[in-house]
Order: structure tokens, then C-alpha cells, then sequence
């Protein structure tokens, strides 16, 4: 649910807002580092009702996204020992950048990121937390419909009994997503409110755990159809230890990033929870964020081991390469397209928010505003979709920039910028650790991107790049 909560005792007047809740005027000056003694903010606007295991469900559901099919690919050039390492450092992390936006949500009393933005840095901090969040989620609902697109075509092919693409309408991913797009996400994306989708969101993280069962199983039951594509690809299982290092491990930190970000999420999570408090929002992220890491490493080790380096940068493709008609492979195929298809509308919801926020930041609920912004999101996302030639391009640019942005740079900044002096000093250990923390964000950037460019720039084979 898109929720604003902001502090009688801090804001003076209210403006209405989306969905009817009240929002500050932005009139009121950027944050001061003096405090005046008030009391502490009380979010006494609105009461939440969502418990603490649905909020968990709720916060996983936005953690998991397509990522997971890339984990494997990741694996493959790091190892297992260097990629379980790196996920466990981003896994806690991201824990800790939770932490630091509840600290500056309960000093303000707002749960609303782009807000938090204004209250640190004034307008220019609102509009760069609006239009981080807006591409960010931009990226991963392109990376869902990629999965559409690539994947939905093979499934149909299958139902036909076909071997290969005839070449028929229907079997041309880019006109499925159109379809796909129209006639399941805009409806679900036209709903008022996000908890709305709360039934379907929870369908959705059904299906990805029957992916990871699946992939377990590939692996476990394995046959001649396996011995024999390993064999024809020059893979043997002898040489799992010895990844394909490089400037393809470049893209490996940016994926496990990607993978983590539920940042947006997370304060309109903690605006729905039942009696709420920084402890027991905390307590939700660091089980939602625990339960993610699991299933990544499992489907990461799993997927690895059953292909090793010739894992493709989407699991499920390579999966097809063995038998594009065995049935349980046609399951997961069905589970994850139907898992991504009904994320999309959730991951809008965010960027909406933020476009209001950016552009009528005083204006009530309008069904004209609400319809045609999830009109133009979802032509951009397609334009993308169709344009954008592999998955990874997707996952290894945007989780270079944005995430590093939600995850590191912003909390931290908010954190030092919010919390009073009189409260933290700037030499305090706390504050000294969420600096050294954005400092660690634009380091990560920045190296991301420039080993990224530098793949590019060589024309080095990205093994298992293409479909």
C-alpha cells in the first residue's frame, strides 16, 4: 500500500496524497542538525494491520525476483567458495542499510524513501532517490519480461509438440509480451493499492520455491540427457573448482547486489505493520533477507553443478539446451513465467509513487494520473525488453548503479545527514560506519562499471552470454 507517514509533531500541515493519506507540506525546510528537545515522532496518522509473518512474506516476495536465475552464471565465474563469501557480505549488508533507513525514518517520522531524500538534502535529494528508485525498478521489471519473452515461446512450442520455432505469430516472444503486458500486468497494475496484490504476490513466491525443488532434483536425478549435453559442451564435472575468471566476474557483485534490493519496499512495509516498532521491523528484514539467502545459495549450487561453466546467464535457458520437452522442465518453465508475470505490477507500484512524488507531490488520488502512468511504464519496459539483446546487460548495469545507490550510498547519507549531531556526532562510531558505508557504495559503482565497460570495449566472449 503506497503509505506516507509523517510526524504531528514535526509537520505542521498536510496536503492530501495518494490512497488519502496525508503527506507534509514540502514548504518546510530540509532537516536542521540542531535538535529543539520535542518528543520523539509518533506515526499516529495511520495504524497498520499486516502482521509480522505476512510482512515477511510481503519483504521476501520483494526480495526474490529474476535475479535468482542468474545466480548460477554467477557462481560459475567465481567459484563456490568466493561467491558464497560475497553473498554472505552482501546478504549482511543489505541487512545493515535496513537498519540505517529505520534510524532515519524514526528520527523524522516518515516511511517514505523519496521523502527521506527531501528531509536530508531538500528537493535535489528527493528527485535523486525518485529517480533512482524509478530506474531501478525499471531494470527489474524489463528482467521479468525478458524471462517472458524468452521463456513463454518454448513453453507454447512444447504444448504444440514442435521441436523448433515455426516461425508462427505466437511463437514470437516479442508480440507475447505485448500480450502478457495488456492482459494480466495492466490490470493488476491499475489496482489502487499495493496490498491489494497481497493473494497473487503470494503465488508468486510458491512458484519460485517449486523452482529451487526443481532445479534440486535436475540435479540429483540426472541422466544419459545430461552425461550427453556436458559431454558435447566440453564440460566435465572435474573442473567445477576452476571458474572462468576475468572481466565476466565483473558482472558478479552487481547481480548478487540486484538480487538483494528491496530497499523501496521496506518502509512501505514498516507503514503496514501492526504495532510497529524499528526492533520489530528489523527483526522482519533480517528473516525475509536470511530466507532469501538460502534459496540463492541453494539454486546457485545447484544450478552450477549441474552445468558448471556452461551455465548460461539464464538458468532456464539452459535447461532448455537438454530437453525442451521433458515435462518437469516444462513445469518450472510455466512456474517461473508465471512467478515473474505477477511481480511486474508490484515492482510499479514504487516507481508510480515516485513520478507522483516528483511531479504532483500535492495532488489527491486521480484514476486519469494513476492509469496513464502505468500506461507509459509498461510501453518504456517493453521498448526495453525488446531492444535489450541479453538478460545480463540488464542485471550487470543496473546493479552496478542503482543498487549500489539503494542498498550503500542513500541509507547512509540519510543516516549521517538526519540523525542529530546532539544524538550521534559526526565522529561517533555509528556515524563514522554509515560514512565508510556510502564510501564502500561508490567504490563498488565504480568498479563495476568500469570492468563492465572494459568487457565491452575488448569484445571478450561472454561465456553463456547469448540465447
Amino acid at each position: 500500500m503506497e503509505l506516507q507517514k509523517l510526524s504531528n509533531g514535526l509537520h505542521h500541515g498536510f496536503v492530501p496524497f495518494e490512497d488519502g493519506i496525508p503527506q507534509a507540506e514540502e514548504e518546510e525546510e530540509m532537516l536542521p542538525h540542531k535538535s529543539d528537545g520535542t518528543k520523539k515522532p509518533q506515526f499516529t496518522d495511520f495504524e497498520g494491520k499486516t502482521s509480522f509473518g505476512m510482512s515477511v512474506f510481503n519483504l521476501s516476495n520483494a526480495i526474490m525476483g529474476s535475479g535468482i536465475l542468474g545466480l548460477s552464471y554467477a557462481m560459475s565465474n567465481t567459484g563456490i567458495v568466493l561467491f558464497i563469501i560475497l553473498l554472505i557480505c552482501i546478504a549482511c549488508l543489505s541487512s545493515y542499510s535496513v537498519h540505517l533507513l529505520l534510524k532515519s525514518a524514526g528520527v523524522v517520522g516518515i516511511r517514505a524513501y523519496e521523502q527521506l531524500g527531501f528531509r536530508a538534502f531538500g528537493h535535489p535529494g528527493k528527485i535523486a532517490a525518485g529517480v533512482i528508485i524509478t530506474f531501478h525498478n525499471i531494470g527489474a521489471m524489463s528482467s521479468y519480461l525478458f524471462i517472458v519473452k524468452y521463456e513463454l515461446p518454448l513453453v507454447i512450442q512444447a504444448f504444440l509438440g514442435l521441436s523448433s520455432n515455426t516461425g508462427e505469430w505466437f511463437l514470437n516472444g516479442n508480440y507475447l509480451i505485448l500480450i502478457v503486458s495488456v492482459c494480466i500486468i495492466l490490470p493488476l497494475a491499475l489496482m489502487r493499492q499495493l496490498g491489494y496484490l497481497g493473494y497473487t504476490s503470494g503465488f508468486s513466491l510458491t512458484c519460485m520455491v517449486f523452482f529451487l525443488s526443481s532445479v534440486s532434483d535436475f540435479l540429483m536425478t540426472s541422466d544419459d540427457r545430461y552425461l550427453s549435453f556436458l559431454k558435447h559442451s566440453s564440460c566435465d564435472a572435474s573442473n567445477f573448482s576452476y571458474p572462468l575468471y576475468g572481466f565476466q566476474t565483473a558482472y558478479t557483485i552487481p547481480i548478487l547486489a540486484f538480487a538483494f534490493v528491496c530497499h523501496p519496499e521496506v518502509l512501505p512495509i514498516y507503514t503496514e505493520l501492526k504495532n510497529a516498532t524499528k526492533r520489530r521491523m528489523q527483526g522482519i528484514a533480517n528473516v525475509s533477507i536470511m530466507g532469501m539467502f538460502v534459496m540463492y545459495l541453494l539454486t546457485a549450487i545447484f544450478g552450477y553443478l549441474t552445468f558448471y561453466v556452461n551455465t548460461e546467464s539464464e538458468l532456464l535457458h539452459t535447461y532448455s539446451k537438454v530437453d525442451p520437452l521433458d515435462t518437469l522442465i516444462l513445469c518450472v518453465r510455466v512456474a517461473v513465467l508465471v512467478a515473474v508475470t505477477l511481480t511486474v505490477p508490484v515492482v510499479l507500484f514504487p516507481i508510480r509513487r515516485a513520478i507522483l512524488q516528483l511531479l504532483f507531490p500535492a495532488k489527491p488520488f486521480h484514476w486519469a494520473r494513476h492509469i496513464t502512468i502505468a500506461l507509459c511504464l509498461l510501453f518504456v519496459v517493453n521498448v526495453l525488453v525488446i531492444l535489450v539483446p541479453n538478460i545480463r546487460d540488464i542485471f550487470g548495469i543496473i546493479g552496478a548503479t542503482t543498487a549500489p545507490s539503494l542498498i550503500f550510498i542513500l541509507p547512509g547519507l540519510f543516516y549521517i545527514r538526519i540523525v542529530p549531531t546532539e544524538q550521534e556526532p559526526m565522529k561517533s562510531r555509528p556515524k563514522i560506519t554509515a560514512a565508510c558505508f556510502t564510501a564502500m557504495g561508490f567504490i563498488f559503482m565504480s568498479m563495476s562499471l568500469t570492468f563492465i565497460i572494459i568487457d565491452w570495449t575488448t569484445g571478450e566472449k561472454r561465456a553463456g552470454g547469448g540465447h
